[in-house]
């Protein structure tokens, strides 16, 4: 189940939060609670995921991408992720979340988000983001347009391009061996 009650904690506790250039730094903090964990006592993998959403929602709040989304009647959906789990997350630890956009191409925005526990990385990811309208993909720059934003496209950061290559390169629809 998506965590509502979270989700209204952060609207309510970064409500006068300062507005966020389209490239501005968004930290949240969070607690690891027993509906979280996996049967290994640790964080779910899945639940991860889940809690990071909350940070990209409140991100998008503060750059003004939610108040242009319904205005424009445009949605929002994640078109790919790359995740790296490098620490266990327990029950009832604390846990920082720093969610940034790194820059965006002619179709995609690309989002960093990191979970850090005492200074100490534990998880990151790299989603590719499309705001989407009935006709498919909205460009990232008639996004930025809207919002008022007057933004040069920044070069993506070199690890985030060959990610970008790398999964270019991937076969799709996915090969399926036979059985």
């Amino acid at each position: 189940m998506y965590p509502l009650i979270r989700l209204a904690k952060e609207l309510i506790v970064h409500r006068k939060a300062p507005p966020l250039p389209p490239l501005g730094v968004h930290v949240s903090y969070h607690r690891c609670w027993p509906q979280d964990i996996d049967v290994f006592m640790e964080m779910n993998n899945g639940r991860i995921l889940t809690i990071l959403d909350l940070g990209r929602t409140v991100l998008g709040k503060r750059v003004g991408l939610m108040r242009a989304l319904k205005a424009n009647g445009w949605g929002l959906t994640m078109a790919g992720a790359s995740v790296r789990y490098r620490k266990r997350i327990r029950p009832f630890v604390k846990f920082k979340i720093v969610s940034r956009a790194v820059g965006w191409d002619d179709r995609f925005i690309y989002i960093d988000q990191s979970i850090w526990i005492k200074g100490e990385c534990a998880a990151q990811a790299l989603y590719r983001s499309a705001v989407t309208d009935k006709n498919g993909i909205v460009a990232p720059q008639q996004v930025f347009d809207v919002l008022g934003k007057d933004s040069a496209r920044p070069p993506l950061p070199e690890w985030a391009e060959r990610w970008i290559g790398a999964d270019a390169v991937r076969p799709w629809p996915p090969e399926v061996p036979a059985a």
